[in-house]
């Protein structure tokens, strides 16, 4: 599933920075991520690198956008045609 960034984002832009797939980006009082574009870092690495690099630790799985690996990995190939995903 997507990650999502509640309430308690302090506006760092730590995670956007990290975003492999240019996810993230400024909302009005924190950081959104789209949830068309979040993989949770599959095909890049093992774990999602915006809950791995955010200071406060506020990043979260978005319930409302629920995916497996698998249709997380299609979404990868869709985003980066031609790029190799690496398999963790």
């Amino acid at each position: 599933m997507a990650y999502r960034i509640p309430e308690g984002c302090i506006y760092c832009g730590n995670c956007a920075e990290e975003c492999p797939n240019d996810a993230i980006y400024e909302g009005n009082e924190k950081y959104e991520i789209d949830p068309d574009k979040c993989t949770e870092c599959v095909g890049f690495f093992s774990t999602p690198q915006c809950a791995a690099t955010c200071s406060v630790e506020i990043p979260e799985p978005d319930p409302d956008h629920q995916e497996t690996k698998e249709q997380l990995l299609a979404k990868f190939k869709k985003l980066h045609p031609g790029k190799e995903p690496k398999l963790f």
